[in-house]
């Protein structure tokens, strides 16, 4: 199999070979230290990650070996399996034929790997610590390509028995003797086994960590701010020449005046006088020589630092730049595989994948993408018995697109399926006593629809495994707001949904409005400044008990800086109109825009335009409400810069956020019931929530969870294991849903169950998320958990 795209090719060869030389460097360090269980878990995280980095490329004979090395390290360390010489030897075997499936996925050059063959040899290495019945058959789910007997008729070369095919070898696995089926069969005649020493060394490419370029990209983007500053001392030479040309007009003057005196007084008097005058002029000639050549340098090595900087800056971020194909590419297999199991029809069309973006923006940004598309599926897309009847085509199209836009780029996830309720979300939101229905009835169609990014919010009672396990677009909405950009959803019903998406192509700079109130600076994202103008104080009126203003022929709510960040009032926004001719005719507005919310501001004066490097908080304070962080200006003053997210959510009165530490526990300790019969497991879990701030109650099984709900009825949210005794997960839940009173209490499942009927019985039962145990991440739990509360 060969890996068509150039791109996810070379990206293949590097990882895999990454992990194949972990792998050999591990199987060493086992041969050495065979108790170190930490180690022997780092090479089954490695089998997992090569396992799945082959069947994402569809290189199915990496991904079959690979996974049978993965179940033999899962046996050694569940002492199921010894590690003996011929164990390790059928290992090192194994790696080499992976090493050469690999290097044909990334050539084209033939294998020449059997396999069938190396499968065998595997399934009967090492020596069990116990008599295990099916150690003779292998599971074709192993085997890739739904288990299709042909899937390797062209493959594979099987030299026992030319017309020999891989049902028949199945069948007889069992039976073969390990010295009858060699993995030296996995080798061509001509191979040697010290070939790959004899070919001429010769590196073509060098990985760096990802953390070093963004050093680089930091250090290039303090350099561009350094040359600003550099540039703005050419303004203080300037300066200077020009108190060189006034003392040198003086003294001309003064010259011509000793001039008049020498012909009225005695000249050797005035001698000392003018002994001083010339040796003023003469040195003042000098002093402008030196000037002048000190500028005609600086200008010069200002120009060479502009032209230098700005060549650096832009190909250290080429470096990071990848196109939009690389992770767009992901998403087709995704989009079929879940239509085909929602039984529907989906067309996935994308576009622009040859936009280029940061390495960073294509990692933060597939998760969101993801969630979107998933959701689109899951309950966005109708079926197609259901498009029918509403007129449309069977076949739903979903829209992935990309374009470059200046110094941004734009990505639109659209869909042609049910779109948006707007009474849905309105329900939801005062179910969950977010808003009352006459606040709700003052809100836009876009607010409204913002709505859904609000943490927590769902209009589903129960979640599903597509649509995201419980987490919610407020996650989708902070990935990208964490890069510096914005989202904004437009829906239409029954017309379908679309998601914007609005990010900085480089996330090392950002261009800036500097701002100044009370004499202090402050800088706005220049994406978020509508424009600029100012507004004169017979102009703002009053609406709703809100300051405002006609704006492009619609009111638009106003506000004092200061009066956002708690600062003392400003003279200069204060004034009244009978002030306003001593003070000045009219106050400066930034009109900010975030999504389809807009919000002015009034300032003392609006300052500079500059490109800025945004300086994060400190790490003991993870967010503080109305600032992004911080920046050094051209002058090297230390200036705030502030969010304008924030700052339109402070107005509308919904911030929830102040400051919060890494370290502190959730303020409001939210209860949690842990409902799991095995100690070990709920010991663990137990310290995860409480680690994470949440008061944790524990029950042995469903019955005792179930009893202690009755008695306190204080608890904020459910996590059960399924399997119990007395009363199971699934039991649990659904005699919790028989009460009106916990219609609403959030129900997640953590078991080992992991098939998809299994899922599905949870979501019947009425569970708001499933988690299995064998993909457990703690970081998922709390984010669930979070998403729900």
């Amino acid at each position: 199999m060969y890996i068509e795209d150039e791109e996810l090719r070379t990206l293949y060869r590097d990882a895999s070979k990454d992990h194949l030389d972990n792998l050999e460097a591990g199987f060493l360090h086992l041969e050495k230290h065979p108790d170190d269980l930490a180690k022997l878990k780092d090479m089954l995280r490695a089998t997992h990650s090569l396992k799945g980095d082959s069947r994402m490329l569809g290189v199915q004979d990496a991904e079959t070996l690979t996974h049978q090395l993965e179940d033999l390290l899962s046996s050694v360390e569940q002492g199921e399996r010894r590690l003996t010489p011929a164990f390790y030897d059928c290992l090192y075997q194994g790696l080499d034929a992976i090493r050469k499936i690999a290097h044909e996925a990334v050539t084209g050059e033939p294998s020449n790997v059997s396999v069938f063959h190396v499968l065998a040899q595997l399934m009967n290495a090492g020596e069990a610590t116990e008599p295990e019945s099916n150690d003779s058959e292998l599971d074709e789910s192993q085997m890739g390509a739904d288990a299709d007997p042909s899937f390797y008729s062209d493959k594979t070369e099987i030299t026992t028995t030319p017309t020999f095919t891989l049902t028949e070898g199945l069948e007889e696995i069992g039976q073969l003797a390990p010295e009858v089926v060699t993995l030296e069969k996995t080798l061509s005649k001509t191979d040697e086994p010290n070939d790959n020493f004899n070919q001429s060394y010769q590196i073509d490419t060098v990985r760096v960590p990802s953390s070093k370029l963004d050093t680089l990209i930091t250090q290039a983007g303090e350099l561009a701010v350094t040359k600003r500053r550099v540039a703005r001392r050419m303004d203080n030479i300037d300066k200077v020449l020009l108190f060189w040309e006034s003392w040198t007009r003086d003294s001309l003057a003064n010259h011509l005046a000793f001039d008049d005196i020498d012909l009225q007084t005695d000249a050797k008097a005035l001698a000392p006088l003018q002994t001083f005058q010339q040796l003023t002029e003469e040195r003042l000639d000098q002093l402008g020589s030196l000037l002048k050549q000190l500028r005609s340098n600086a200008s010069e090595d200002s120009a060479r630092l502009d032209t230098l900087s700005n060549s650096l800056e832009s190909d250290i971020l080429k470096l990071r730049q990848l196109p939009l194909s690389s992770m767009f590419s992901l998403f087709p297999r995704m989009v079929r595989d879940l239509a085909k199991q929602q039984g529907k029809t989906i067309n996935l069309v994308i576009e622009g994948g040859d936009v280029q973006a940061d390495k960073r923006i294509l990692e933060e940004m597939k998760a969101p993408l993801t969630h979107l598309i998933r959701n689109a599926i899951d309950h966005g897309v109708e079926t197609p018995s259901e498009r029918i009847a509403m007129g449309k085509c069977p076949t739903a199209t979903i829209w992935l697109k990309a374009y470059q836009q200046g110094s941004h780029i734009e990505i639109v996830v659209v869909d042609d399926g049910r779109g948006l309720s707007p009474e849905s979300i309105k329900r939801t939101a005062v179910r969950r006593g977010l808003y009352t229905e006459a606040e709700l009835a003052k809100l836009s169609t876009e607010q409204i629809q913002d709505l859904i990014f609000i943490p927590g919010f769902s209009t589903r009672n129960a979640v599903t495994e597509i649509s995201g396990r419980g987490v919610g677009l407020d996650v989708v909405r902070v990935n990208v707001e964490h890069l510096k950009g914005t989202i904004q959803v437009k829906s239409s019903p029954g017309q379908g949904c679309t998601f914007q998406f609005i990010l900085n192509t480089s996330l090392a700079t950002a261009s800036a409005l500097i701002v100044e109130v009370n004499q202090t600076a402050y800088a706005l994202p220049v994406e978020f400044v509508e424009v600029m103008m100012r507004v004169d104080h017979q102009e703002i009126f009053t609406l709703e008990g809100s300051p405002t203003i006609n704006f492009q022929g619609a009111p638009l709510s106003v506000v004092r800086l200061t009066e956002l960040l708690n600062l003392p009032v400003s003279v200069a926004t204060s004034a009244t109109p009978s002030q306003v001719s001593i003070a000045q005719q009219s106050i400066p507005c930034v009109v900010l825009k975030v999504g389809s919310e807009r919000l002015g501001i009034f300032v003392d004066e609006l300052v500079d335009q500059q490109d800025i490097v945004l300086k994060p908080h400190s790490k003991l304070l993870k967010r503080v409400r109305n600032i992004a962080g911080a920046t050094i200006l051209g002058a090297g003053d230390v200036c705030i810069v502030l969010s304008p997210q924030d700052l339109i959510q402070s107005v509308r009165g919904k911030v929830v956020e102040t400051v919060t530490t890494d370290w502190e526990p959730i303020i409001s300790q939210p209860r949690v019931l842990l409902v799991e019969d095995s100690i070990p497991i709920r010991t663990q879990v137990r310290r995860i929530l409480e680690g994470a701030g949440y008061q944790v109650t524990t029950a042995t099984d469903g019955l005792d969870g179930f009893n202690k709900l009755q008695e306190e009825e204080t608890f904020d949210v459910i996590v059960s294991d399924v399997e119990m005794p007395n009363l199971s997960g699934l039991e649990l839940t659904e005699r919790i849903r028989q009460e009106a009173k916990y219609e609403d209490l959030p129900i997640i499942l953590v078991t080992t169950l992991a098939q998809d009927d299994d899922k599905q019985r949870g979501v019947d039962a009425g569970a708001n998320a499933y988690i299995t145990k064998g993909d457990f991440d703690q970081n998922l739990l709390i984010n669930t958990l979070r998403s729900l509360i």
